[in-house]
């Protein structure tokens, strides 16, 4: 899930990103920050192609 305000994805094992922590977020990110959590982003995707490539692999008994 993305934040609303800095479009960082919801994950709460890093730093709470949520409108719902109480405090204030900053609306726009610079270039760089906006690539480095996209970054991040595909790290994350590329993990989930995996787990999910070794789950079929599991199932299908292979």
């Amino acid at each position: 899930m993305t934040c609303c305000h800095t479009r960082e994805r919801h994950d709460h094992s890093h730093d709470c990103c949520c409108c719902c922590c109480g405090h204030m977020h900053r609306r726009y990110l610079t270039r760089s920050e906006e690539i480095e959590l996209l970054e991040r982003y595909l790290e994350d995707l590329k993990k989930e192609i995996e787990a999910v490539e070794e789950r079929l692999r599991e199932l299908k008994g292979k």
